[in-house]
């Protein structure tokens, strides 16, 4: 199948779809959120050395992945303030 043809396979909605990175920026230059970077220096101090995988921008959200002794940590930002507004471990259960 060549590359035109992959890329006509793909539903017309998903081919335009905003992208994470796209829906974050745009929310920050409209003041619903703060940049990423600043809200990763305030969730950081909080995580104990745990390794941070990366960030999903769920609109009023920011949910950071990190993992420590092999298990995913999930913490919940608030996305305009910077708070943490919910943490939870792999299994799902919130803290």
């Amino acid at each position: 199948m060549g590359t035109a043809a992959a890329f006509a396979a793909v539903p017309a909605a998903a081919q335009h779809a905003p992208r994470d990175q796209d829906r974050a920026y745009s929310a920050t230059q409209h003041g619903r959120s703060m940049p990423l970077p600043m809200i990763e220096r305030r969730v950081m101090p909080h995580m104990g050395g745990a390794d941070y995988l990366g960030p999903e921008f769920n609109g009023d959200t920011y949910r950071l992945k990190f993992m420590r002794d092999g298990r995913v940590i999930w913490v919940d930002v608030d996305a305009q303030s910077g708070r943490i507004v919910g943490k939870s471990d792999r299994s799902g259960r919130r803290r």
